[in-house]
């Protein structure tokens, strides 16, 4: 009876994850942390991350936009090294609110452009984009609304994105858990008896989202992407605010 809350949240968040390409850290994160401490489940997610990306990334492998991730990958690499020292150093409470702030604001403006004709923003902005997104990922595990974010405004099909997004998110997710594991804290035995219970659960959800979003119409598919979008930035502030 104990598992039922946690495979009921897994599920659901990697079904999320599955359908939208986003997503799955910010359902399973605040509800799992109500049983377990905080940092073991932004670790348990992370490890769960990894694969159910990889999945997912791999089932929709030719539409991942590569020119995109490529420009990604130095800034994210800065904003990891750069969250390791912040991490240590500033009170994470007001870069969070600022950060689901912006995020959700940025949704609402997508929602609101949705029918009109987006111009592009420049590719250069990408690595100010995954600096971000990296130094996010390290504080607080959570850089999918950045990743997406930039995305958005740079990818016009809706299934490259969902396809774009987990590939960047397994590479950041990845090395934070290399910076966990050479600090120590993936070293719980509880830790692992949780992954081995919950991986299969993810790996299920991501495979039954991704065939869910085929038969979703592209618009309704990009008004749910936006939707999400704020009501992670919202969920950013609260947590901020908690």
């Amino acid at each position: 009876m104990d598992w039922i809350c946690p495979v009921i949240t897994v599920f659901v968040g990697y079904l999320v994850l599955g359908i939208t390409g986003f997503g799955s850290a910010l359902v399973i994160v605040p509800l799992l942390a109500w049983r377990w401490p905080l940092p073991e489940v932004v670790a348990l997610t992370l490890l769960m991350d990894v694969p159910a990306s990889a999945l997912l990334g791999g089932l929709n492998f030719k539409q991942v936009n590569v020119a995109e991730l490529r420009r990604l990958l130095p800034g994210l690499l800065v904003g990891m090294a750069a969250g390791l020292w912040l991490v240590g150093t500033l009170d994470p409470q007001w870069p969070l609110l600022l950060l689901g702030i912006f995020i959700a604001l940025a949704g609402l403006n997508a929602l609101r452009t949705s029918k009109a004709a987006r111009a592009l923003w420049s590719p250069h902005g990408a690595y100010l984009a995954g600096a971000l997104g990296g130094v996010v990922q390290m504080m607080f595990g959570t850089a999918g609304p950045v990743v997406l974010g930039w995305l958005q405004r740079r990818v016009d099909s809706v299934h490259v994105l969902r396809a774009t997004t987990p590939a960047v998110m397994m590479i950041a997710a990845s090395g934070v858990l290399l910076f966990m594991a050479w600090g120590g804290r993936l070293s719980n035995p509880d830790l692992w008896q949780r992954w081995l219970v919950l991986i299969g659960v993810a790996l299920l959800a991501v495979t039954l989202g991704n065939r869910l979003s085929r038969h979703v119409p592209v618009i309704a598919l990009k008004r749910l992407i936006c939707m999400l979008l704020v009501v992670s930035g919202l969920m950013l502030v609260w947590r901020a605010t908690r």
